[in-house]
């Protein structure tokens, strides 16, 4: 963030510098206010660009065994632009590649979950997946394992047959890609 204030700043003092430049060609006729509308208006657009650009940019730096799952999208009245294409705020990827299939329990799949969120750190944490009965639960020492055909206790958190996450983690793990 901090860096990102820097080039801010920049974008600002560039902008006003080259208006600079033009007055001082043009001899002075364009307005003395127009430098820092300028500076204002650049730092403005950059911003909107950086807004715009990190999910791009973060989803290119994630390894090729990463798949992104959700993208979490808004819309805010004090950025009025986000109306007419919402801005990608936060997003949900798992680590497919290296997904853990349990050897007593075929239908578990371990896999590591990472969230992301505009100006926080990502954070990362290891699901468990039930891909038989639609569940997933926080992977922790107190987590009551299943056996195969056993019901799940209230730790496990039911999903929708069509939830992203778990269909691309069970996916993963039933054609064999990610077995430890």
């Amino acid at each position: 963030m901090f860096w990102e204030f820097i080039a801010t700043l920049f974008a600002g003092v560039g902008a006003a510098g080259v208006l600079l430049i033009v007055r001082m060609i043009t001899r002075w006729k364009l307005p003395r206010w127009g430098i820092p509308a300028v500076a204002g208006g650049a730092m403005l657009a950059f911003q909107i660009y950086s807004e715009y650009n990190w999910f791009p940019h973060q989803k290119s730096l994630l390894p090729n065994d990463v798949t992104v799952v959700r993208q979490i999208e808004e819309a805010a009245p004090w950025r009025p632009w986000s109306y007419l294409y919402p801005q990608t705020v936060r997003f949900i990827a798992v680590r497919v590649g290296k997904a853990a299939v349990n050897t007593i329990n075929p239908d578990l799949v371990l896999a590591e979950v990472y969230l992301f969120e505009r100006r926080m750190s990502a954070r990362r944490v290891h699901q468990v997946f039930h891909c038989g009965q639609n569940a997933r639960a926080d992977f922790n020492e107190q987590l009551q394992i299943p056996q195969q055909g056993e019901s799940l206790s209230e730790q496990w958190f039911r999903l929708s047959a069509d939830d992203a996450l778990l269909n691309t983690v069970c996916r993963r793990a039933l054609t064999g890609i990610g077995d430890t």
